[in-house]
């Protein structure tokens, strides 16, 4: 089993990056495999809206691996999405990401890289807004019937440098813990599988407006 985790603040080994490292440090202790995917300091395109992904498979904009992310998502069996606060929300760079990446997964046919597959977000923040970015971030997974993992708290650390982050022994220790739940998770996920348990049935998805 591993977990795809994936640092959407644009400083690769900054403070989101040191809460992630703490989660795959304690998910690879636990014999679940980890990796830390960064998104990177290029130009993230967001969503056109223009639905061509639905005839091409993939997003009409293919130069800024989003495309190449959905791809290697269907060898993770579980995600953890990591922001840092920015005004109040998630950074700009990783929503046009996930707007892109969880759309073009599902109307290119493509949802199985995320359906089912446990998720969980982590927002890293000088001082507020913390809550506020895990409420954003956890609608993309349950949009797609991800099951959310929580720790014992919000998921979140504090500080202004990695090493305030490492002082944050609440917040690292709640990476851990989440961490953890994660583990059992796809451990559970992987004894229904042995033992025979079906996924859940599903439907052909129903579209309605409130103009009607």
């Amino acid at each position: 089993m591993k977990v795809l985790l994936v640092n959407g603040s644009p400083h690769k080994n900054g403070c989101t990056n040191t809460a992630l490292e703490e989660i795959a440090k304690t998910l690879q202790e636990e014999g679940t495999g980890a990796e830390i995917y960064h998104i990177g300091i290029k130009p993230i395109a967001g969503c056109r809206g223009c639905g061509a992904c639905t005839k091409l498979g993939h997003c009409v904009i293919n130069d800024d691996g989003v495309n190449e992310f959905v791809d290697r998502c269907k060898d993770f069996d579980g995600f953890i999405f990591g922001s840092p606060v920015h005004y109040g929300s998630a950074g700009g760079a990783i929503t046009s990401f996930m707007d892109r990446a969880f759309f073009t997964a599902f109307m290119s046919g493509r949802g199985e890289v995320f359906t089912h597959k446990p998720a969980a977000a982590v927002a890293s923040a000088r001082r507020s807004g913390t809550t506020a970015t895990l409420d954003q971030l956890n609608k993309y997974f349950t949009i797609s019937e991800m099951p959310v993992i929580s720790g014992r708290y919000w998921n979140m650390v504090h500080g202004h440098t990695p090493d305030e982050v490492r002082q944050d022994l609440e917040g690292m220790q709640n990476m851990r813990i989440l961490a953890r739940n994660m583990a059992w998770h796809l451990k559970c996920l992987e004894a229904a599988h042995q033992a025979g348990v079906p996924m859940p049935k599903q439907e052909k998805i129903v579209f309605t407006n409130f103009i009607r």
